[in-house]
C-alpha cells in the first residue's frame, strides 16, 4: 500500500467540503422546553471543517452546498462568508410557506449532570435535494483541489446525496486531490432512511473510494459493519480498542491511509477527558490525555479534524499534525458554536504544552 502523499500548494483551494449547512438553536444551558431565547450558529458537519481551516488556520478553503433564497439563507451566507469559505452553492426557490429549507437542529448545551439534547427539523431540507450533477466538479476542480472531505451526515439526508458524494470522490480522484470522510454515524438520522444496513450499505461504498477515514470505535462498527469488542466494555481513552480496529478496516479497504479519531471519557457535561489518535501510513500516534472544561461540545470533533488536516496541509509531522488537532478540538470546546472562534498562535501553544495561565 502506499502511502498518503500531500499535494503540493499551486494556488486554488487548499480543501474543499460537500454537505448541508444547517443553523442550530442554542438556548445555552436553559432546556428548549423553558427557553425564551436562542443563539443561532451556522454549522454543518462537513463545512465545519471548511470553516476551522479557514479562521484559524489561515487556509482557502470552500463548501460545495444547497443555498435557500430566503431570509434564512440570507443570514446563513452572512456567516459562511465571515469565516472566510468560498461557497459553491446550487440555489433553490423557498415557496414562502413549506420551503425548501435550511434545516434546523436544536442542540442545548446540558450543564453537569443534565445531558446536552439534540434534535432536528430536517423536514424538506434543501440539503437533501441534491444531486449527481449539481455542481461543476470539473470547473472547480480544475481550479486546483488539494483535498476533498465529506461526511455521514450529508450521506445520510436522502437517496441522492450519497451517489453525491461519490461523483465528487471520482472528481477529485480524478484531479489528484486527497479524499476524506468522516463517518460520523447518527442512528436518528439513518433510520429514516432504512437504518443500520442502510446506512452500512451506503458508508462501505463511499470508503472504497477513500485516502482518509475519520471515526471512532462506535462510528467504524455501526458505520462500517466492521466487527469489534464492546465500545462501552473498555475505558474510553484506552487507544488498543480504536488500533484493533484498524487492521480489520485497512485489510476491508485498502485504499485508506489515514484514519483517525478523538478519545472522550465524560464525567460530567462540562468535564471531560480528551485524547486523540492517528493512524498514518502503517504507524500509531497517541496524543497526550488533556482535561477540559466545557463550554459547549458541539462541534470539537470538527474541530480536531480540522487541526489534523491542517497539519499535514502544513507540512507538520504526523505526531505535530495529531498534536494540532488535539488542541484545536479541545479549544472548540470553550467557545460557544460549533465552529472556531481560536486563533493560530493559540492552538500551537496548546499542543506544545500551553496552560491556561492569564497571557500578560
Amino acid at each position: 500500500m502506499s502511502g498518503l502523499t500531500i499535494p503540493p500548494s499551486k494556488g486554488g483551494l487548499d480543501f474543499l467540503s460537500l454537505g448541508a449547512l444547517v443553523t442550530r438553536l442554542d438556548p445555552g444551558i436553559i432546556p428548549f422546553r423553558k427557553a425564551q431565547s436562542l443563539d443561532i450558529h451556522v454549522s454543518g458537519g462537513e463545512y465545519n471543517v471548511s470553516a476551522n481551516l479557514a479562521y484559524c488556520f489561515g487556509l482557502n478553503t470552500g463548501v460545495a452546498t444547497a443555498m435557500v433564497n430566503y431570509p434564512m439563507g440570507e443570514l446563513v451566507q452572512g456567516r459562511v462568508r465571515e469565516m472566510g469559505v468560498t461557497p459553491y452553492y446550487k440555489h433553490f426557490e423557498h415557496d414562502g410557506v413549506r420551503g425548501p429549507n435550511i434545516a434546523t437542529v436544536y442542540s442545548d448545551q446540558g450543564h453537569g449532570v443534565r445531558a446536552p439534547v439534540v434534535f432536528y427539523n430536517r423536514a424538506n431540507e434543501a440539503g437533501a435535494l441534491l444531486k449527481p450533477g449539481d455542481f461543476d466538479w470539473k470547473s472547480i476542480f480544475g481550479g486546483g483541489v488539494r483535498w476533498f472531505h465529506s461526511g455521514g451526515i450529508f450521506a445520510s439526508l436522502g437517496e441522492t446525496t450519497a451517489p453525491l458524494i461519490m461523483e465528487g470522490m471520482d472528481a477529485a480522484k480524478a484531479a489528484g486531490a486527497i479524499t476524506s470522510f468522516d463517518l460520523n454515524y447518527r442512528a436518528k438520522l439513518w433510520a429514516s432512511v432504512g437504518g443500520d444496513a442502510r446506512g452500512q450499505q451506503v458508508m462501505r461504498g463511499i470508503a472504497s473510494k477513500l485516502d482518509c477515514l475519520i471515526g471512532n470505535e462506535e462510528d467504524l462498527q455501526k458505520g462500517l459493519g466492521i466487527a469489534g469488542p464492546d465500545v462501552h466494555s473498555k475505558g474510553k481513552l484506552d487507544p488498543d480498542t480504536f488500533f484493533g480496529l484498524i487492521d480489520v478496516v485497512t485489510k476491508e479497504f485498502p485504499n485508506i491511509k489515514m484514519v483517525a479519531t478523538t478519545l472522550r471519557e465524560v464525567h460530567s457535561t462540562n468535564r471531560h477527558d480528551w485524547a486523540a489518535v492517528l493512524w498514518l501510513n502503517g504507524q500509531r500516534y497517541v496524543s497526550p490525555t488533556m482535561h477540559l472544561d466545557v463550554i459547549d461540545r458541539i462541534g470539537g470533533g470538527d474541530g480536531f479534524a480540522a487541526g489534523l488536516i491542517a497539519g499535514l496541509l502544513l507540512g507538520r509531522e504526523p505526531e505535530q499534525a495529531l498534536r494540532l488537532g488535539w488542541a484545536h478540538g479541545a479549544l472548540l470546546t470553550t467557545f460557544p458554536g460549533d465552529t472556531t472562534m481560536a486563533r493560530l498562535p493559540e492552538v500551537e501553544a496548546l499542543a506544545k504544552g500551553g496552560t491556561a495561565r492569564v497571557q500578560r
